[in-house]
């Protein structure tokens, strides 16, 4: 961040603050030009409060005077030709000094061509992303469908390599990767986990599924539960990479896991913290980024992040405490989220209350530093550094507490594998009794699934929807089993021995018709059923299903498919608590640069 940049930035709060407007007189002319006098004179006045030399200020009073000269020109143009002005911020690679860059358009022209004037009048390489307000500007429609307006501020990601950086890989063109495509792997791959819902075998077809802070799955609606897997999906993605300090593809992700939260229900919002979580790691990414325009964006962010925390963990995280036992693992995102506040603070003038906030963040930071030699002799125990560090902080730094503490967490994840185990070896158990019955492996998993492991409840759900596979004399499964076998069968579904040989005989043997009957007849048949008659013809059988898995699936894209999901849990951590395991390096050197920025109170705090 440019220094003129920031102390342009402090003038106009005082300006407004003092209600000056610089385009009228006496600062500027009749002919546009500047009023000399009335600047210096207005330049001698805010200098010692901003210390700095009146010729420092005089100067960047100019450039702001010029640059509302500027806007009412163009918002003349605007209301006479139609024709927009765009502010275009640049990745910092292109920006020149402090200059601010600017692109009159019409606005019926659709993104890809804003990218391409883009590319052409600023150098930046096509392949970029477009950010407007805190959201990503789609492909396809114009930008007044969009939202963009005269005036408007386009953030500009860029997501290729320079060709400086290009040519430095000599020979590795091919292991090049288009940051581009990641974001578009990344965002099918959870595309697709999304429309899972776990009634396949996880252990060939991966799911994802949501659960609360005990491990228990929680129950959402099936539009909800879509976004909400791609909204932590591309969320995890994104942090992955803003641990790597890739800043912009990581906000591309970021914000596109915004746009998927914002599909979720509030009531749904307020009870996990991922929706605070994530507005926290958009403001670090606009911070690192060194983008001054999106101040009130990231000002939004931070409150909505304060009160998602508030509904979520309770007053003075009294909720959380109930859940959890501790909070002293949650404190690392308060700390983050003092800092952000403490900068806006800055940024914005209010030197007083960026200070009360680095208190506030310097306390917390004091608590969360573990004790090196405490991490020392966990790790000598077999711990590893993330489960040492969390758990020192979940027991505010007492050792003994803290290895008690994560060899409970162990026992209760050992505990959680174990009854994930047994889950999935009655489930395989329940979907082989049904194809025994003729049903289906594909069929049998699904209706499982829609009754929630209930055996019964899943062959009444079978029978209800007709989805018997095709019977033929080569199905060695059902046709060689002897009466004593098919009759176990139907006892297993609850009928008696009685009812089951009946039904049976009168079925020819065929479990699926036997069990039909007993069902539809409640386990008791009457008196006339019972009583001989012809077996009835081929058509009075129940229907059938010769395809009852589905399409066939081209097993081409069946293996990307494959591809994409496995790159995708590739980036989702192994520990439920990763997020909250912050080192505090990059937290300590903002920190240590707000408070000398405080102290001379004129240089921006990047």
């Amino acid at each position: 961040m440019a220094q003129e940049e920031y102390l342009q930035l402090k003038l106009k709060t005082c300006l407004r603050s003092d209600n000056i407007q610089l385009w009228k007189a006496p600062y500027t002319t009749e002919n546009n030009e500047a009023g000399q006098q009335a600047i210096k004179e207005l330049a001698e006045k805010y200098a010692p409060s901003l210390n700095l030399n009146a010729t420092e200020v005089e100067s960047a009073l100019e450039a702001v005077r010029a640059l509302t000269v500027k806007r009412g020109k163009a918002n003349e143009t605007y209301k006479t030709e139609g024709v927009a002005t765009l502010e275009i911020s640049l990745p910092k690679k292109y920006k020149q000094g402090s200059q601010r860059h600017y692109l009159e358009t019409k606005l019926d022209i659709t993104s890809n061509q804003l990218i391409v004037m883009i590319s052409e009048q600023f150098g930046v390489g096509p392949n970029m992303k477009l950010i407007l307000s805190g959201r990503t500007v789609g492909a396809g429609k114009t930008l007044q469908e969009q939202g963009v307006k005269h005036n408007s501020k386009i953030m500009v990601l860029s997501l290729k390599e320079s060709e400086e950086d290009k040519q430095k890989m000599a020979g590795e063109e091919k292991q090049y990767q288009n940051k581009n495509e990641t974001i578009t792997r990344t965002q099918k791959g959870f595309e697709i986990l999304s429309e899972r819902d776990g009634s396949m075998d996880p252990d060939t077809t991966p799911f994802l599924e949501i659960t609360d802070q005990k491990g228990n799955p929680i129950k959402i609606p099936p539009a909800e539960r879509k976004a909400l897997i791609l909204a932590m999906g591309l969320h995890e993605k994104g942090r992955a990479l803003l641990k790597k300090k890739d800043y912009e593809t990581s906000l591309c992700l970021l914000l596109q896991a915004d746009e998927q939260f914002s599909k979720c229900g509030s009531q749904l919002l307020n009870t996990v913290d991922n929706y605070a979580v994530l507005q926290l790691d958009i403001v670090w990414c606009y911070r690192a980024l060194e983008n001054l325009d999106y101040l009130e964006n990231a000002k939004e962010r931070l409150q909505k992040a304060e009160s998602c925390f508030l509904k979520c963990y309770g007053e003075e995280q009294t909720r959380l405490l109930q859940i959890k036992g501790n909070s002293g693992r949650e404190e690392v995102l308060f700390l983050r989220l003092y800092l952000l506040q403490g900068f806006l603070f800055f940024l914005r003038g209010e030197e007083q209350l960026a200070a009360e906030k680095v208190v506030k963040v310097e306390g917390l930071y004091r608590q969360l530093c573990v004790d090196p030699e405490q991490m020392t002799q966990l790790l000598a125990l077999g711990y590893t550094e993330q489960e040492a560090r969390l758990g020192l902080r979940a027991c505010q730094g007492n050792f003994n507490e803290a290895a008690n503490h994560i060899s409970q967490r162990r026992e209760e994840k050992a505990e959680m594998k174990r009854k994930e185990r047994e889950k999935r070896r009655k489930r395989m158990d329940d979907i082989n009794t049904l194809r025994e019955m003729g049903y289906s492996e594909r069929d049998a998993a699904r209706a499982l699934h829609d009754a929630e492991g209930n055996l019964d409840r899943a062959f009444q759900i079978l029978l209800d929807n007709n989805r018997l596979v095709e019977t033929t004399s080569n199905d060695t499964e059902s046709s060689d089993m002897d009466s004593s076998n098919r009759e176990v069968l139907i006892n297993q579904l609850g009928f008696d021995r009685d009812s089951a040989a009946a039904a049976l005989g009168l079925a020819g043997g065929n479990v699926q018709l036997a069990a039909q009957l007993l069902v539809y007849h409640k386990g008791n048949l009457p008196p006339d059923i019972l009583s001989p008659s012809p077996r009835s013809s081929s058509s009075e059988e129940p229907s059938t299903s010769s395809n009852s898995a589905g399409s066939p699936i081209n097993a081409g894209d069946e293996q990307m498919d494959l591809d994409l999901v496995n790159e995708v849990l590739g980036d989702i951590p192994n520990h439920e608590e990763d997020y909250l395991d912050l080192n505090l390096e990059e937290e300590s050197e903002v920190i240590a640069k707000l408070k000398s920025y405080l102290e001379t109170k004129h240089q921006p705090p990047c």
